[in-house]
């Protein structure tokens, strides 16, 4: 199996290089065709993408956000494909924030049980780390654990418990489903899940954590909580129309910003 990565960036060369290396020092049976997208950052992240010209593509100019960066990606994607011929339910997409990384082994595993199924695409757990790559918040990562248990369409109305950075999704179905929405400034991921479980199916979960989350003091996570959470339930209301099911999630996100307010 190939893989087609995408990082998104944007100033944040403190994590940028780990991120590269966890995807470059990854072992595979396949290729791995690694894009990182720049939004013109002016930290020092050009002249660390230099440094890695003959391991990965990248380019460094101003765009739109993240997910105009993610949505380059998924262009790039379907240029590869027509251009390799490669067969699109052979090669795994992903994207992973700058600051995040892959965890060792995680493409070696990640296509042997894709090798073995006939799902879409797969949703792996990730840990949740500092700025010091200290793990964190081990209470959510384990709560997030017990609710993937439940998955289901019903279930991603009232939250979230897919970690983005753990997800690799086949090619095939990118090229179904299409572009990230663009419109959505925090909750483009969680759009996309919908849109996979009606086109391609429930995913295989795997309990073996295959990356890290980072939260820190800049991150979206970190300090954007309150506005994420407001467009995770627009982004719910276009899927879910079951009332009981929307207010569940309102109740669920009142407890949770109890919750981070405490931690955070």
């Amino acid at each position: 199996m190939d893989f087609f990565i995408v990082t998104p960036s944007f100033n944040q060369k403190k994590f940028l290089e780990q991120t590269i290396k966890s995807v470059i020092g990854q072992q595979t049976k396949g290729e791995v065709n690694y894009w990182v997208f720049d939004g013109g950052s002016t930290d020092g992240s050009k002249e660390l993408l230099k440094k890695y010209d003959k391991q990965l593509n990248w380019q460094s100019k101003k765009d739109k956000g993240q997910t105009d960066a993610i949505n380059k990606g998924v262009k790039e994607l379907k240029n590869w494909l027509k251009k390799t011929g490669k067969d699109s339910k052979q090669v795994a997409f992903a994207y992973l924030n700058s600051d995040d990384y892959y965890l060792p082994n995680t493409f070696s595993l990640v296509e042997k049980l894709l090798a073995r199924t006939n799902a879409q695409w797969l949703v792996g757990d990730c840990v949740i780390v500092d700025e010091r790559n200290q793990k964190i918040h081990q209470l959510v990562r384990f709560y997030k654990q017990w609710w993937r248990f439940w998955l289901s369409k019903s279930l991603l109305g009232v939250l979230n418990p897919i970690p983005q950075p753990g997800v690799f999704i086949r090619a095939s179905e990118i090229l179904k489903i299409g572009s990230f929405d663009e419109r959505l400034h925090y909750t483009m991921d969680y759009d996309y899940w919908f849109k996979l479980f009606a086109k391609s199916g429930m995913p295989l979960r795997v309990s073996t954590a295959l990356a890290a989350f980072r939260i820190h003091g800049l991150s979206k996570g970190g300090k954007e909580f309150m506005p994420q959470f407001k467009e995770q339930y627009q982004v719910a209301q276009r899927y879910i129309k079951n009332r009981a099911i929307l207010g569940l999630q309102r109740l669920h996100t009142t407890i949770t910003i109890i919750f981070y307010r405490l931690i955070k």
